[in-house]
């Protein structure tokens, strides 16, 4: 069945943060995250939970170990949309469309917006600090894709 004109649903984005202006209409938060990933300064992001909206824009400064690819599990969100921001250095992807998924690992978590697939990724890439991912829940994702340590923010958006 085809979507009326107007009505597609968004399928990830991969950007530079100097064009983020050109998605801020996509949702009515997405400027507020926006406006905080331009004014954040890495050095001085303290790790942890920022809360900018209850229930609305959640903004999480990770500091994580990467993994393999064959350790990472793609993950999907309904309620949420994620934009990743890695800033000290690159970060690996790996992106299915989630209407193709068929190998859950788990059931739907309502308390953390999250479901885990045991898939294979139809696409690999990598993102590099200044650059940007948008997950909508139409998109099956897998990040921290590398070897070392990374500090990226992970921005969660209600979906409009």
């Amino acid at each position: 069945m085809k979507s009326a004109p107007g009505t597609e649903p968004v399928i990830m984005i991969i950007a530079s943060l100097s064009d983020s202006a050109r998605y801020e209409m996509l949702n009515p938060l997405f400027r507020r995250a926006f406006d905080f990933i331009r004014e954040a300064a890495p050095a001085a992001l303290e790790t942890g939970r920022h809360v900018l909206e209850e229930d609305a824009l959640t903004v999480m400064v990770n500091e994580a170990v990467m993994k393999k690819r064959e350790n990472a599990r793609m993950e999907v969100h309904d309620r949420f949309i994620d934009i990743h921001v890695p800033l000290s250095r690159e970060e690996g992807f790996m992106w299915k469309e989630r209407a193709a998924l068929e190998k859950p690992s788990e059931p739907f978590s309502r308390e953390k917006d999250a479901q885990h697939y045991d898939d294979a990724p139809d696409t690999s890439f990598v993102v590099r600090p200044g650059q940007f991912a948008i997950f909508f829940p139409e998109d099956a994702h897998a990040g921290c894709i590398g070897e070392g340590k990374i500090l990226k923010l992970v921005i969660k958006v209600r979906t409009a």
